[in-house]
């Protein structure tokens, strides 16, 4: 990837799971690297009050805010942690059109892109631009807390992975009822239902039983958590359908979680709209292996015996 701009002027926002130790090293490495080619290292503040405290010298550095604007301008968003680091960069780095780079240093890590042990080698591709950038589809929620345009203002929020309606009350089932472009589809007696696009196939949605959609395939999933009805299969629609789910109002109240971070309480009666987003999250790629690598890598999947066709063996048999 190239761009306009000259080494002066290029800078990255460096964002990291500070409460890991590892997270805490990897940071360091990560600064004094960037540094030394040149490049500026922008960090949020209270992250780079973490790494002073551990007596980390971060001079220079360039100070920002934990707002949409600190990634305003930058090359790249650098991300050390787990998958739930990257999501809370994700709503830093969305808007300003940044791409993300995640080095994994929790467990799964889907959304990451490296690994800690290749973390050195991820820096030099990064000084060199040897990278790609890939846009990934979101999703825009809008949430009537009285299941109509009524006098509360109408909620709105986005989600890469999910949004999840859940139960808010552990003793009785939710009802609710599933709407496609418009017309109603089924009533569900369950625990939650999950909205989620292609990346989010890997995460909540997966946990639920439903299917793994390649990133490429541009389509919205809805997974029904624990439906006590005959159809309770999970659905992929177009990726340009207008999904609902209404609470039913002689129901238990409900809650709606994105991505796991952002909250919204739903009061019987509430009503959810679920549509293709405007803003993509963009990710920056180092690798070029195909998605089923990364399937097989990060589950563990087992694929010994396989044989391939004899022109496309490494060893050539």
């Amino acid at each position: 990837m190239s761009t306009s701009v000259g080494p002066e002027d290029r800078s990255v926002l460096l964002l990291a799971h500070t409460g890991r130790p590892a997270a805490i090293r990897s940071a360091q490495l990560v600064h004094e690297s960037l540094t030394a080619a040149g490049l500026t290292v922008r960090m949020l503040a209270h992250e780079a009050d973490d790494l002073k405290r551990s007596g980390t010298e971060l001079d220079p550095v360039e100070i920002v805010r934990a707002l949409p604007e600190a990634a305003r301008g930058v090359e790249l968003v650098m991300v050390l942690g787990g998958d739930g680091t990257l999501l809370r960069a994700a709503e830093i780095a969305r808007s300003a059109g940044a791409p993300l780079l995640g080095v994994n240093l929790g467990h799964v890590g889907f959304l990451a892109e490296a690994e800690r042990e290749d973390l050195t080698e991820t820096v030099r591709s990064v000084v060199d631009r040897d990278y790609s950038v890939e846009e990934r589809m979101t999703i825009d929620i809008t949430v009537y807390n009285d299941g109509r345009n009524g006098s509360a203002p109408p909620v709105r929020t986005w989600a890469l992975n999910e949004a999840t309606l859940e139960k808010a009350s552990a003793r009785r089932m939710l009802e609710t009822v599933l709407e496609v472009d418009g017309r109603p589809l089924s009533r569900w007696g369950c625990d939650g239902v999950v909205c989620a696009t292609p990346t989010g196939s890997t995460a909540h949605a997966f946990s639920a039983g439903g299917p793994i959609v390649w990133p490429e395939v541009e389509a919205l999933l809805v997974v029904p958590i624990s439906a006590h009805a005959l159809f309770a299969r999970p659905l992929v629609v177009s990726p340009d359908a207008a999904i609902a789910l209404e609470v039913l109002p002689d129901t238990t109240d409900g809650v709606l979680w994105c991505d796991g971070r952002r909250m919204v309480e739903l009061p019987a009666g509430a009503r959810i709209e679920v549509s293709r987003g405007d803003t993509p999250v963009r990710l920056a790629r180092l690798q070029r292996a195909p998605f089923t690598d990364r399937l097989v890598a990060k589950f563990g999947l087992p694929v010994a015996g396989w044989r391939g066709r004899a022109e496309l063996r490494d060893d050539g048999r």
